[in-house]
């Protein structure tokens, strides 16, 4: 009978395993601290603070759980299968493989003998009259309770390849009490002893014929007290016989949500010491009712169930057996959101602010000025880097240069075209020699100086700063109506801040004239200015038609 028990077990095991579950990965915040217990506080407050690498361990639920099953006995009289039992259990973790849960179950079995007894009679069975009778077979129906608590260790939910699984396989060890009534079927219903004439059992293969004969002449009352501990050997609850046990189990739980589980466990339990679960501890030995001798074997009972289980507790996680403690770790290094990394040190060999991984020329000089790719900049890409470059500017039409930048400019083709644009730059006083100088575009209405013109402010300010004793007069234009004479004032203040904010040019070395006559408005002229009366600032004409940038 116990055979088709652990075939059933077995085939219902795989018939889960065989179902796909849905991978469980990271199921809380490790930063959470709602889910950390007050004692647990000062860890999670270092651990937030990156003084502590180790999370707390979160408050978690409780599981309470019913099942109901199949229990047998195992002892002198063999088992009638299936008998059943039922229980509930509360359990807490304590870890993510230690649990601890407290169980009630409650049991009955039955036994029936498919070999005769001829000697050594129970004493239920002599007190009963069967003395003289040439054979009896033992039978029992009894009620069991017990009251454990059992250490559960999870066995599957350290996972180092994969997230944990809904299925969780665990272990069961566990103490606690049994307490048992044992009763046997002697008489009929009319209160005469049974006649087992006719009856001839005790070949193993005729057994079942052997029960069914006995079956049909047994009425199942089970009227008559089994034999129990003599001169109170043993403590009693009751009118039951109280013993202490020790059992051990395995289970495997399917977990249907956070909430819900199924549970297929199967647990053996040996009370301690007792030979009397089935009522009968003699061996059938001897020619004489007297001559009985102490079977040396204790009754055990298994208790194979199938349970539903439901989780407790707000602000909790779900139990730690469904965890994998190796998930933060693992989403931490995949995806960080807690650790706290160095800022990164990259190689920037020539120290020009590129570093060597993105550095097209790796050997810049020091000081030198160079562009995103860490390539010495070159203004008018003329060849000549700017540090070496003598004339920032050159026009393309200048170029090709000389080892210094300097370029050659072709003669004019109209000598009258470049007098009448020299006479409409005005008198020239040319007291320091630094030339000719570029005007600044601007477009629209803006005030804002475009790269090129930034360009073009960047070669003013290199002749500027090669002559030292030069002033420059920076004239705007535009009389005509106030509007355009804050415009011209608006741009001249644009090109003079520039040279000065960016370039480092001193602002007493700048003539500040706007809205004159005769210029186009969009257009702000540079002249050398040495020799010249004028302010390096002026306030604004208008200051509420300011335009801003």
């Amino acid at each position: 009978m116990a055979s088709k028990k652990y075939k059933l077990f077995l085939g219902l095991m795989c018939l889960f395993a065989s179902t796909s579950f849905a991978q469980v990965g990271t199921s809380y915040d490790p930063k959470d601290s709602s889910i950390i217990p007050a004692k647990r506080q000062p860890q999670h407050n270092e651990f937030l603070n990156n003084a502590y690498p180790f999370p707390a361990m979160p408050r978690n639920q409780w599981e309470v759980g019913i099942k109901a099953g199949t229990f047998t006995i195992f002892g002198d009289v063999p088992a009638i299968f299936p008998t059943f039992g039922f229980g509930a259990h509360v359990r807490k973790a304590f870890g993510y493989v230690f649990s601890l849960r407290a169980e009630f179950m409650y049991g009955v079995g039955k036994g029936l003998s498919w070999k005769p007894r001829t000697a050594g009679y129970s004493d239920s069975q002599l007190g009963a009259g069967y003395a003289a009778a040439p054979q009896v077979y033992d039978n029992y129906k009894t009620t069991n309770k017990d009251l454990n608590l059992e250490g559960i260790f999870t066995l599957n939910n350290v996972r180092f390849h994969k997230a944990k699984s809904g299925i969780a396989i665990y272990g069961i060890a566990g103490v606690g009490a049994t307490w048992f009534k044992t009763k046997t079927n002697l008489k009929n219903g009319s209160g005469a002893n049974y006649s087992y004439t006719g009856i001839a059992g005790g070949v193993y293969k005729d057994r079942r014929s052997t029960r069914k004969a006995l079956k049909s002449l047994l009425d199942g009352s089970y009227e008559t007290d089994a034999d129990s501990e003599a001169g109170g050997a043993k403590p009693k609850l009751g009118s039951n016989t109280l013993v202490f046990n020790v059992n051990a189990g395995m289970g495997v739980a399917f977990k249907l949500n956070k909430k819900w589980n199924l549970a297929i466990e199967d647990r053996i339990t040996l009370p301690l010491r007792s030979d009397l679960m089935d009522g009968v501890r003699f061996q059938n030995t001897g020619t004489t009712n007297t001559n009985r001798v102490l079977s040396p074997d204790y009754d055990t009972y298994n208790y194979f169930t199938v349970g539903l289980n439901y989780n407790l507790g707000k602000k909790s996680v779900e139990p730690l057996w469904w965890l994998n403690p190796l998930d933060y770790a693992y989403n931490e290094l995949n995806a960080p959101r807690h650790m706290k990394f160095p800022k990164p040190v990259l190689d920037d060999a020539d120290g020009d602010g590129v570093t060597d991984q993105f550095d097209h020329e790796p050997n810049t000089p020091a000081g030198v000025p160079v562009d995103s790719h860490g390539v010495s900049r070159d203004t008018d890409g003329d060849g000549v880097p700017d540090a070496k470059d003598k004339e920032l500017i050159t026009p393309t039409q200048c170029q090709p240069v000389d080892a210094d930048g300097v370029g050659k400019c072709p003669p004019p083709s109209c000598c009258d075209e470049l007098k009448k644009y020299i006479d409409s730059m005005g008198p020239r006083v040319g007291k320091c020699g630094i030339g000719d100088l570029p005007s600044v575009s601007f477009s629209g209405r803006t005030i804002t100086l475009s790269k090129d013109a930034k360009a073009v402010l960047a070669g003013v300010a290199e002749k500027m700063r090669q002559n030292p004793n030069c002033h420059v007069a920076v004239v705007g234009y535009g009389e005509s109506n106030k509007t355009a004479q804050q415009l011209s004032w608006d741009r001249v203040n644009a090109v003079i801040s520039h040279l000065v904010e960016k370039e480092g040019i001193s602002q007493d070395r700048f003539i500040f004239r706007h809205s004159q006559e005769g210029g186009d408005g969009n257009t702000v002229d540079l002249k050398d200015g040495t020799g010249e009366e004028g302010p390096s600032t002026v306030p604004a004409p208008h200051p509420n038609l300011r335009h801003k940038k």
